[in-house]
């Protein structure tokens, strides 16, 4: 089980290697789908019926969606690899807290944007990311 942040971002640079060996991973995120992690959290093994966990990682060239693990924290398949012209007019609604940031990211073939609720432990990464894909920075 992957607990490291260095370990969960190598296992995922690892998996994108295999898809695109010359892509360059520039920033990985872990998220949780879902109106509020709070909520979530209070709705026990149900609210957890309604969330999923996903690895983001904008690369050189592509923001690349992989399904997390819940119990291991590693990559599982991968969901979405989104040009980056076609992802920077997907960020929307950032929003930074002190536990849980967010923001909303319309995921393709969905017909509304998916809240990504993000942990203070990714929160630096978050900080790299939206910059990075959108070129505006967040405020804090």
């Amino acid at each position: 089980m992957a607990i490291r942040k260095s370990t969960m971002q190598e296992q995922v640079a690892q998996a994108i290697r295999e898809i695109e060996p010359n892509d360059r991973p520039v920033v990985t995120f872990h998220t949780i789908t879902g109106p509020s992690p709070w909520l979530m959290n209070e709705l026990g093994l149900i609210g957890q019926l309604f969330v999923k966990y996903y690895f983001v990682t904008l690369t050189e060239r592509v923001v690349v969606v992989h399904r997390a693990s819940r119990m291991s924290n590693r990559p599982k398949e991968l969901v979405h690899v989104i040009p980056l012209d076609e992802a920077r007019t997907l960020v929307t609604d950032v929003k930074r807290n002190a536990l849980w940031s967010s923001l909303r990211f319309r995921l393709p073939g969905e017909e509304k944007p998916t809240r990504l609720n993000i942990n203070r432990y990714w929160r630096t990464e978050l900080d790299q990311f939206v910059p990075a894909l959108t070129g505006v920075q967040i405020a804090p």
